[in-house]
């Protein structure tokens, strides 16, 4: 895995062995990060990274200069392994949270200018994420929610949704707040 862009552009960052989660893609990444870069200034923006997983994306965001990211990621091994990252790289604006997604969303206070998810696939209540992120009012006035999916699921017909792009085997579904 490397970092794309940004201050630790072409970093490696090696993954532990047996690792069980599926990575973004750096072409799937990297497509993502060109949409964010039309329409948000990094430095002024904060960031929520749900599934954190590998940390790859907060270390996207971290590197191309994003003053806050939050980073939920449930699984102990995962957590320490973001945590030595950011260590290493001294990568002070993450904030990593070792918690339930869906613990995390209930509980939390704040905004976010976007919420990144990326949750297995597999996961029992995926489709009720974008509900979840709306009813909380987790997202600034002009914040998005970008969910990562596969190309089964479908969330075209959701009051917030406003566009879907597909790279090879990934599939982000973009999210506002529809004011109608």
């Amino acid at each position: 895995m490397r970092i794309i862009s940004g201050q630790y552009k072409g970093k490696r960052i090696n993954l532990p062995k047996h690792f069980n989660a599926r990575p973004t893609t750096d072409f799937a990444k990297e497509s993502f990060f060109n949409i964010i870069n039309n329409y948000f200034e990094y430095e002024e923006i904060n960031v929520l990274d749900l599934f954190g997983g590998t940390g790859s994306i907060s270390y996207e965001f971290a590197s191309r200069g994003c003053r806050e990211i939050d980073l939920v990621e449930s699984s102990y091994r995962m957590y320490m392994f973001i945590k030595n990252v950011i260590s290493s790289l001294n990568l002070t604006a993450i904030n990593p949270v070792k918690s339930d997604v869906f613990r995390y969303i209930k509980y939390c206070s704040k905004t976010y200018d976007i919420i990144f998810a990326d949750p297995p696939y597999n996961l029992e209540q995926f489709e009720t994420l974008p509900h979840l992120i709306f009813e909380k009012k987790l997202l600034k006035d002009k914040g998005w929610f970008v969910l990562e999916h596969s190309k089964k699921q479908d969330f075209g017909l959701d009051p917030n949704y406003f566009e879907k792009r597909i790279y090879g085997g990934v599939n982000f579904s973009f999210f506002k707040f529809n004011k109608k």
